[in-house]
Order: C-alpha cells, then structure tokens, then sequence
C-alpha cells in the first residue's frame, strides 16, 4: 500500500520553475500575436511569476533568458525576485538569433564567430554568480543543412572545445546542463541532436555536466521514460523542459497532448530516485494564443498531477507483479494509480499549505489580470517578432 501521508509530504516540497520568456508574447514562424498586459521588462516578469507561485505554492525558481532579461544590475534583479518571494533559477544562453549564427555559434567555421558566441557564454556564468543561480543551460541551434555543408566531426571537435571552456569557468556550486534537439532550425544534421550526443559530451566533461531533457525535442515515438531511466542510472539527468508537442517542437502546455507519456516520466523519476531538487523541473512553453498566466498556472498544475500520480504507484506490488512476470497485473497496477482522479488530493495539499484549492479560480478572482492590462499600457511589451 502507498503512504498517502509521505505522498502529501513529497508534493509540498515539489518545486517547478517557470521560464521568463512564457510571461512574454509568443507565437510560430508566421505571426505574433500580441496580448494586453504582458511584460516589458523582466521585473514585470518576475511581477507575474509571483502570482504563478502565490496560487500554487510550489513555482519559486524563474529561468531567465539572456539577452531577452538583460538588465545593468543581476544581484538588485535577484532581490528585487527574492522580495516576491522568488529566486532566479537557470541562466539559458541564446546563440540562435544573431545573423553571424547563421552558420552556427561555438561550431561555426569562423573562429571569429565562434569566439563571439563563447564569450556570451561566459557572461552568462558572470551572470550565475550575480544572481546565485546555479544552472547554466545551453541549448545550441547550430547544425547543417546539407550534406557536404561542413565537417561533421569537426564541429563536434569545436563544439568540445567551447564546452570544455565553459566548463572550467563554473563555480563548485554550479553545473552545465547540456540539451538536445532532434532537428531545427538545421535539417540535416543538428550538433547535439540527441540525448547520447549530450551525453558523450558530458561524460567527457565531468559530474559539473549533465543532459536536460526537453519533451519535445524527439522524434514521434521515442520512449523518452526509458532515457530519462537510463541517465538517471548513470546520475547524468540534470533537469527536463516539460511542453508539449502534436508534431514537432510545438512548446504546448505541460500535458495538453499526451498526459499518460508525463505520467510514465514522473514515474520513472520518482522510480529512479531523481524526486529531488537536484533535478530541475523546468517549463518550457510558449503561450501563442492563450493567457499566459493561467496557463501556466495551470502547466503547473498538469505536472503536479502526474507527479502525484507517480507517487501513488503501488510499488511493492508493481516489483512483486514483475518479479513473477505477471505482464497484465504489472501494467493494471501502473493503470490504477494514472486512473486514480488526484486533484481532490490535491486541493487538500493546497489547503494544508493554506493556498486556494484551485490556483486558476482564485487568480481569476485576484483582479491582476484586469491590473496588468490597465497598468501595462505604453513601452515594449517583450517577446520575438515575425
């Protein structure tokens, strides 16, 4: 039988980072679609990820993105979040987005270029140690188009030598956490496509490097529990991008596409030991059409649901099911604690926590979405044009 009282304990101390960028306007290739109220600066940022938190009480950590949260003073932005209630979690780098990328960053062919996109690197560590974060996540655009376009293991060659510098600026505290994609923006071949690209190259590195995985970086059908089991063995898993994704990299809600595939996730987490703060549950979504508050409010939500119900997986009778082989008994008791309806467990761990039982409802009724679009009216609200 499951611990109902240690299940409540571990979803109060489960924690969610909120990314930056999803308080901002967002949108595809095509169009932008801009919303009243949305930030336009990162304190208005922090601003809104304070009402994330103060109705679901378990988003303290907020990921920003440089340059889109650049600001002349790191260390005043971290207190002006701690005075929220707030800490600043992982820096992300963006070496996608100027036009001397075209051809890559750290794996361009140009030294020039390569030593442009290192030394942002490197002040994104700067920027580690003026707000405390200890998370550095490096997602790299780079790849080819063509085959023949450059050498291939030559770019791993400098994408090796960046990394290694990066590296061995971190402080002890602090870690590189590598991520992957399948394709885009490169269609031919992408330098990290893949988790056992990013992790070779953490391997090499040391235990300061490990792989983070974003759900939708992967091909249709990748078994992305069974990598997320096998770099938790190998104490390689430094944290996950939750989204959602229909075809491609969409970066829908947490959940909205396939909440059985976040389930199985959040089981083999809990599974393999990785329910701990030192695997960082991150979002990474873009709102295009939607709120952006309520939902990831509710993002937030679609993970503590499966998370809950990854903790209520009878375990001793899932292990003794396998252990006799007993293949539709192990799979039934995997069933029963996915079928199990958790959200009234989850407004009493809310009201235990003395929070509204439910988050969306009770930021509906707080007026800060009416405050917001009337306070927020002039100036450069933030996202990425098209």
């Amino acid at each position: 039988m499951t611990d109902l009282g240690a299940v409540r304990t571990a979803l109060k101390a489960q924690r969610i980072e909120t990314p930056s960028w999803a308080y901002g306007n967002s949108g595809t290739r095509f169009k932008v679609f801009a919303q009243p109220g949305v930030p336009r600066t990162p304190h208005e940022k922090l601003d809104d990820a304070a009402k994330v938190h103060e109705y679901t009480g378990v988003a303290p950590r907020v990921a920003l993105h440089i340059p889109w949260d650049r600001v002349d003073d790191y260390g005043a932005l971290a207190a002006y979040a701690e005075e929220r209630g707030l800490t600043l979690g992982a820096i992300n780098s963006n070496v996608f987005q100027d036009d001397d990328y075209k051809l890559g960053s750290v794996t361009n062919p140009d030294p020039a270029v390569r030593r442009k996109a290192l030394d942002h690197l490197l002040e994104c560590v700067d920027i580690m140690d003026a707000t405390g974060s200890k998370d550095l996540k490096l997602w790299f655009s780079d790849g080819t188009n063509y085959p023949g376009q450059d050498d291939v293991r030559a770019r791993q060659d400098r994408l090796a030598e960046a990394l290694t510098a990066v590296y061995e600026r971190l402080g002890d505290d602090q870690r590189m956490l590598l991520e992957y994609k399948l394709f885009e923006p490169a269609f031919y071949t992408m330098d990290v496509p893949d988790w056992g690209t990013a992790y070779a190259h953490c391997l090499r590195l040391g235990e300061k490097a490990q792989v983070v995985v974003d759900t939708g970086h992967h091909a249709p059908g990748t078994n992305i529990e069974f990598i997320v089991a096998l770099l938790l063995r190998e104490n390689k898993l430094g944290g996950f991008d939750f989204n959602s994704r229909f075809y491609a990299d969409d970066d829908l809600m947490a959940g909205a596409a396939d909440p059985f595939q976040l389930f199985r996730i959040m089981y083999e987490v809990v599974r393999g030991g990785g329910y701990t703060h030192d695997v960082a549950f991150m979002l990474d979504q873009c709102h295009n059409i939607e709120a952006k508050i309520p939902a990831i409010i509710r993002s937030v939500m679609n993970v503590q649901e499966a998370t809950a119900k990854a903790l209520l997986v009878d375990r001793d009778a899932l292990h003794a099911a396998q252990a006799a082989g007993e293949v539709l008994e192990s799979n039934a008791v995997l069933m029963d604690a996915y079928n199990t309806d958790v959200r009234p467990l989850l407004a009493e761990v809310r009201e235990e926590l003395g929070l509204d039982p439910d988050p969306v409802a009770a930021y509906k009724r707080s007026g800060w979405a009416q405050k917001i679009t009337d306070e927020r009216v002039g100036g450069e609200q933030a996202g990425w044009g098209a």
